[in-house]
């Protein structure tokens, strides 16, 4: 990481606050202070974005191991807030750490009996509501929740969609059409499979849901994602881009999360299959 200030003026005497998050320094007959000497402080933000794409995710590793063991001021954003002139595990353990700063919730669903799904990035566990049926090999990441068609999972409120960027992820496998995966009580269904088709679709908007032709139905394992930056909606299958369109928004909602069912836990509504590592970032992450 290098710093330059620019502007009217001479600056000197720069000094690092004892918890490193900020720089302040001096200067003369800079942008119209209060005086001859002026004090400024700097606020240090780390940047992990390195693209500048919106998004934190793998193809920014990518672009750090495209650097590694270099000194590159974009890439070497560790220790913090000055780096070390050269790009190594510590810019990658931070990079990592970026990521999963931003994970608001996740339900691993790797228990092996018992009727709470923990939440292992906040405090939203949620309850089995039915009878659970855990397979703790049998998931993509671990162990997988089976839902039966009368199972689902009952979660406390984790954000309102209206409230910025963000994205929810999970795997699937199984369901039929109609079928929801993750919704929120009294708003919308966040993913589910398209009532004609099977294919993904999501009910997030401030209008018209958004569909994709990806089937995910078809009794396989598939990774499905919502992630909207602000402006953007996009639906992603095995991590490929399957639908997307622009909004002025996403209406919001302050209902608890179900996992398993749609919006209100109709009965046509419940997945039947398996689902596992359900995530919730409150960026817009694609991991």
């Amino acid at each position: 990481m290098q710093l330059e200030i620019g502007g009217p003026g001479y600056f000197f005497s720069p000094a690092l606050s004892p918890d490193g998050s900020a720089l302040y320094f001096q200067a003369v007959n800079a942008w119209g202070g209060y005086g001859k000497n002026d004090f400024w402080q700097v606020t240090f933000t780390l940047v992990a974005d390195f693209n500048l794409d919106g998004l934190v995710d793998v193809e920014d590793v990518v672009i750090m191991t495209e650097h590694w063991g270099k000194k590159d001021p974009l890439c070497d954003i560790a220790p913090w807030p000055v780096g070390d002139a050269m790009v190594d595990v510590l810019d990658l353990a931070a990079l990592v750490d970026r990521i999963d700063s931003m994970l608001v919730a996740h339900w691993a669903l790797d228990e092996t009996e018992g009727i709470f799904a923990h939440d292992s990035a906040g405090e939203h566990t949620g309850t089995v509501v039915g009878v659970p049926l855990w397979h703790p090999d049998a998931g993509q990441v671990d162990g997988a929740l089976e839902f039966n068609g009368t199972t689902f999972v009952l979660a406390d409120h984790v954000r309102s969609p209206a409230a910025g960027p963000f994205c929810v992820l999970a795997w699937v496998k199984g369901g039929a059409p109609g079928q929801a995966i993750i919704s929120q009580q009294g708003g919308v269904n966040w993913l589910m499979a398209d009532p004609a088709t099977g294919a993904l679709m999501t009910e997030l908007s401030k209008g018209s849901g958004l569909s994709s032709q990806a089937i995910i139905t078809d009794g396989n394992w598939h990774r499905i994602q919502f992630l909207w930056d602000g402006t953007n909606r996009r639906l992603y299958v095995d991590e490929v881009l399957v639908a997307e369109d622009t909004q002025v928004g996403l209406a919001g909602s302050s209902g608890k999360m179900l996992i398993g069912c749609g919006k209100n836990m109709a009965p046509a509504s419940v997945w039947k299959g398996l689902i596992d590592d359900v995530r919730i970032y409150d960026q817009a992450v694609k991991p």
